[in-house]
């Protein structure tokens, strides 16, 4: 199995590099026709979050859409799938930083206590705690 990096992602999403967006394309398309399947860590799962959150500065909601586009997709295997359902369910109504809650709900099923922080947007989450 392959595994895709957060590049590959985000050029899959955005679409902003016409010839690397190709590429991709005709990968994903190669893994569907071979019924490959192919493997998305959860960093580049959070690193996609912060990418398209900072650097895009798309939505809450686009954001939300594109993972859940990425989820509903055959071909990939995202790990800790069930992490990534639970940011989805949470984001509803949360000002809290998609990657944040990445972290929280992986912590969370890890099966940590809390995450300590020195953020202090991220520690008005009840799950994190400034480190003091």
């Amino acid at each position: 199995m392959m595994a895709l990096d957060t590049n590959v992602i985000v050029r899959f999403l955005v679409r902003d590099d016409e010839a690397q967006s190709n590429l991709v394309y005709k990968r994903l398309k190669k893994a569907e026709l071979e019924r490959e399947r192919l493997f998305v860590p959860l960093v580049v799962m959070l690193e996609t979050l912060w990418v398209l959150e900072s650097a895009y500065n798309l939505s809450r909601d686009a954001i939300l859409s594109a993972i859940e586009g990425l989820r509903q997709m055959s071909i990939l295997e995202i790990e800790a799938d069930q992490v990534l359902e639970r940011v989805a369910e949470s984001a509803n109504g949360m000002d809290a930083d998609l990657s944040d809650l990445l972290i929280m709900h992986s912590a969370a099923a890890s099966g940590c206590e809390a995450v300590l922080t020195f953020d202090k947007k991220a520690s008005r989450l009840e799950f994190f705690r400034m480190l003091k």
